[in-house]
C-alpha cells in the first residue's frame, strides 16, 4: 500500500479575514491534512493574522512580512520556512479557496506520475458552477483573437484563445500550459530545479511565469478534474487598478520570453483589445490602457 504524500501548504493573506478561517478548516478536514501549514501575511489591516494564529484544528505557522511585498515574495517566504527534505509537495493556495473533501489527496496522487511538476485542480465558484482556469501559452495570434472577439468566445474556438472556456475540456485530465494560480500543488523535485517564484511581478503573471519556466525545464503542469477546489475569486474583473496590473504584467512576461518584434506585436494586440473595450465605457480597460502607457504607476498604487 502506497503511503500518503507528505504535504505542506503555503497560503498568502492580505485583508483575508472573511475567508481564511474557511480555507484553513477545509485543509484540516482533508484525510490526511497537510503536515505543515504556513500563512504568510502581507501586512493585512484586518484580523487575518489573528484568525490564522488562533486556528485550533491544525497547527498553523504565521509569518508577518510587515509590508505588502507581493504574492510571489510571500510564497517564497513561505517556502523558505519549510524543510523541503521532509516533504513530497507543497500546495500554494489562495485564502479564498476551500478544498472539497478528498481533493488534496486526489491532487497529490496525480502529481506522482513521472514528469509532472505541478498539479492543478478543477476550480468551481461558490455556487458549484465551473470557473474556467486553464490557459494555453500566450501568443500574438491568441492576444489578437481575444482582442477582437467579445467575451470568452475565443476560448471556445479550438485553440485560438488563451483562456480555455469550453466546458467539455474541463472534464478531461491532461497537460495544460498554465492555470489560475489560486491552487497549485508543486512537487519538491520541481521546486528544487525551477527555483523561487519571480518576485518582480508583485501580483499577477507570477504563476504563468512559474509554470512556463517549469515547462522549459521539462516539468509538466497537470490538470486533475477529480480534485475540486472552490474559489471565490478576486476583484481583477472590476477593480481598475488590479485589472491594469494584470494587463501590464501579461505584456511584461511576454517580453521576457520573446524577441522585440513579437513583443511589439503582442503589446499592440493587447492595447487594441483594451482600447476597444475602453470605447464601450469599461473602467478597467481605461485603467489598463493608461498603465500600458505608464506602467510604473501600477506599483505605486498597489503598495500605497
Amino acid at each position: 500500500m502506497t503511503s500518503p504524500a507528505r504535504l505542506a501548504a503555503v497560503i498568502v493573506t492580505y485583508n483575508s479575514a472573511d475567508v481564511i478561517g474557511d480555507c484553513l478548516r477545509s485543509l484540516s478536514e482533508q484525510t490526511p491534512p497537510p503536515d505543515s501549514v504556513i500563512v504568510v501575511d502581507n501586512a493585512s489591516k484586518d484580523e487575518s493574522r489573528v484568525i490564522a494564529a488562533e486556528f485550533a484544528d491544525i497547527a498553523v505557522q504565521v509569518i508577518e512580512l510587515g509590508q505588502n511585498t507581493g504574492y510571489a515574495a510571500a510564497v517564497n517566504a513561505g517556502l523558505a520556512a519549510l524543510d523541503l527534505n521532509t516533504l513530497d509537495a507543497v500546495l500554494v493556495l489562495n485564502p479564498d479557496c476551500r478544498v472539497r473533501a478528498g481533493a488534496l489527496n486526489v491532487l497529490a496522487s496525480a502529481l506522482q506520475e513521472e514528469g509532472r511538476g505541478i498539479a492543478v485542480p478543477r476550480l468551481v465558484n461558490p455556487d458549484g458552477s465551473l470557473q474556467p482556469s486553464l490557459r494555453r501559452e500566450p501568443t500574438v495570434g491568441r492576444a489578437l483573437v481575444e482582442a477582437l472577439l467579445p467575451g470568452r468566445l475565443a476560448g471556445r474556438l479550438g485553440s485560438l484563445g488563451e483562456l480555455v472556456t469550453d466546458p467539455s475540456a474541463y472534464e478531461r485530465a491532461g497537460v495544460t500550459a498554465w492555470a489560475t494560480g489560486a491552487a497549485m500543488l508543486l512537487s519538491v523535485a520541481a521546486l528544487r530545479e525551477v527555483g523561487p517564484w519571480d518576485e518582480s511581478f508583485l501580483l499577477y503573471s507570477e504563476e504563468t511565469e512559474y509554470s512556463l519556466r517549469a515547462s522549459d525545464k521539462g516539468w509538466l503542469t497537470w490538470y486533475e478534474p477529480a480534485a475540486v477546489f472552490e474559489h471565490i475569486g478576486g476583484e481583477s474583473g472590476s477593480n481598475p487598478m488590479l485589472a491594469s496590473l494584470m494587463t501590464v504584467n501579461k505584456v511584461a512576461l511576454f517580453r521576457r520570453r520573446h524577441n522585440r518584434l513579437h513583443s511589439a506585436a503582442f503589446f499592440i494586440a493587447v492595447a487594441v483589445g483594451e482600447s476597444i473595450r475602453m470605447a464601450t465605457g469599461r473602467r478597467t480597460s481605461r485603467a489598463s490602457v493608461a498603465a500600458l502607457l505608464q506602467p510604473s504607476r501600477r506599483v505605486r498604487e498597489l503598495v500605497s
